[in-house]
């Protein structure tokens, strides 16, 4: 039997983004930036992983984060209420 780690990688991003979606009100309300670049649910991403985020700092109520994976990408966006989008690229 051959496992695809790529493949395996990207089911680990799957499974987390959908966590995310069903639950956002676990994942995503933060003080700040630095709160967000801290939360312990980020590294059960699979490595390679990257994200960013921005809002929060000097009193913002807006925060917006992207999460990515090759071509997996996981968008956060909290303004009056939290909106996720979660989309695979095909190139």
């Amino acid at each position: 039997m051959i496992l695809d780690f790529k493949e395996m990688q990207a089911r680990k991003f799957d499974e987390v983004a959908k966590r995310i979606q069903l639950h956002p009100e676990d994942y995503v309300f933060f003080e700040s930036v630095s709160d967000f670049y801290k939360a312990d649910w980020l590294t059960e991403f699979p490595q390679g992983t990257t994200w960013q985020c921005t809002g929060l700092d000097d009193g913002a109520e807006q925060f917006y984060a992207i999460i990515e994976y090759h071509n997996r990408i996981l968008k956060i966006d909290c303004l009056d209420k939290i909106e996720i989008q979660y989309e695979v690229r095909t190139f």
